[in-house]
C-alpha cells in the first residue's frame, strides 16, 4: 500500500497556451513513465489532480496505462501554494492513491511527511516522475522513485 506523488508533465509556455496544457515532451515523458509503471504493475486505485490543465492531462495519461478502479478525480488543496499540512492529514497509505500536482507543493509534501518539517527538501521532483511513499510503524519513507531523466 502506498502514496504515489507525481509532478505534472512539462507544460507549454503561458504565451503559447494560457491554460499551460502538456507540451509534446511532457506528454511523451508521461507516457513513457506510465508505461514503465504499468510494466511493474503499480497498483493505483485512484488518481487525484489539482484541476489545472497540465495536472489533469498528466493524470489522464497515467489512468490510461494504470486503469485505476476509482478513476481520476479533481481535488482541492494540492495547488502550488496550498496548505501541505492540511492535505497531509487526509492522506491514507492504504488507499493506493496517486496525486498529480505542482511544485513547490509536492516537494514540501514529501519533506513534511518524511521529516515532519515543511523546510526539509528530501527529494527533487522531475516533471512526470513518480515518488512512491509508504508508511510503517516508524513513519513515512520514500520507497522508490521512477524519473524520466537519470543523472
Amino acid at each position: 500500500m502506498a502514496l504515489y506523488l507525481v509532478q505534472h508533465g512539462k507544460s507549454r509556455p503561458k504565451q503559447e497556451d494560457p491554460n499551460q496544457g502538456l507540451s509534446d515532451q511532457g506528454r511523451a515523458d508521461t507516457e513513457r513513465i506510465a508505461q514503465v509503471a504499468k510494466g511493474y504493475q503499480v497498483p493505483v486505485a485512484m488518481i487525484q489532480h489539482s484541476g489545472k490543465e497540465r495536472a489533469r492531462g498528466t493524470a489522464e495519461i497515467f489512468a490510461g496505462f494504470l486503469a485505476p478502479e476509482q478513476g481520476v478525480v479533481q481535488v482541492d488543496g494540492i495547488k502550488p501554494m496550498d496548505d501541505v499540512e492540511r492535505f497531509a492529514e487526509s492522506v491514507d497509505p492504504a488507499e493506493n492513491t496517486m496525486v498529480v500536482g505542482h511544485l513547490p507543493f509536492m516537494e514540501k509534501l514529501v519533506g513534511f511527511l518524511v521529516t515532519g518539517s515543511l523546510e526539509n527538501r528530501v527529494f527533487r521532483f522531475q516533471n512526470s516522475g513518480i515518488v512512491c511513499l509508504d508508511k510503517d510503524e516508524t513513519g513515512w519513507f520514500i520507497s522508490w522513485t521512477l524519473m524520466p531523466n537519470i543523472g
